[in-house]
Order: structure tokens, then C-alpha cells, then sequence
């Protein structure tokens, strides 16, 4: 039996990239599982607010992770359908979630490539 009440997919382009999968494999070993295990959590316990998730607005979500060594991880999300698809993963170096994030976001919600 399936406990998720919102369960994660990655996005993925017409050429079959998964990039926020790519991402979190490029990531440290240790920073991945913790993404992962955040990501779960909102699958898991949704709906859910901060400090893991936040609305972005347009439809768009974010967990908010906290990897190692003091990062800032952020994955944006959307929901279709009753799932979370996991649309960007980026390390935050500022403050604000950066304009070309939510745009690369938004771009693939609409299914454009990105």
C-alpha cells in the first residue's frame, strides 16, 4: 500500500532528460540523499508549508533543503494530477530565488524544453 499522498516525478524533456534527477546525481553523494529524504517528506505529508515548502506562485512550489557545508538547496516543483513533478533543482547562492530559476521553472511546467 502506497502511504504518499502526493507522489514525486521528474519532469522530463521530449529527448527523455530528467534534468533535476541529473542534477542531484552531479550533487555530493551526501547532499543527494538529504534533497531526497526532504522531497520524500512532501510526498509523504502534504500539504505542507515552511520552513520545507514554499509557494513561489504561478503554481509553482519549492522544498527547501539544507545540505552540507551551509548550502542553500531549492527543487521547484508543480502539481498535475496528484503528483509533484520536480521541474528545477538549483543551489541557492542569493537571497531571492533568482528570475531565470522560476522562468526555467515555468517553461518546463508548460512543457517547453528547458
Amino acid at each position: 500500500m502506497d502511504l504518499k499522498r502526493l507522489p514525486a516525478r521528474f519532469f522530463c524533456t521530449a529527448s527523455g532528460r530528467e534534468p533535476v534527477l541529473e542534477w542531484l546525481r552531479e550533487l555530493p553523494q551526501e547532499d543527494g540523499r538529504l534533497i531526497g529524504e526532504d522531497i520524500k517528506d512532501v510526498e509523504f505529508a502534504w500539504p505542507l508549508g515552511l520552513p520545507l515548502v514554499r509557494p513561489l506562485g504561478r503554481g509553482l512550489w519549492e522544498v527547501r533543503s539544507s545540505p552540507t557545508q551551509g548550502k542553500i538547496a531549492r527543487v521547484i516543483f508543480c502539481i498535475t494530477r496528484d503528483e509533484m513533478v520536480l521541474l528545477h533543482g538549483f543551489i541557492k547562492k542569493t537571497q531571492k530565488t533568482p528570475t531565470q530559476d522560476i522562468d526555467l521553472a515555468l517553461k518546463r511546467m508548460k512543457g517547453d524544453e528547458g
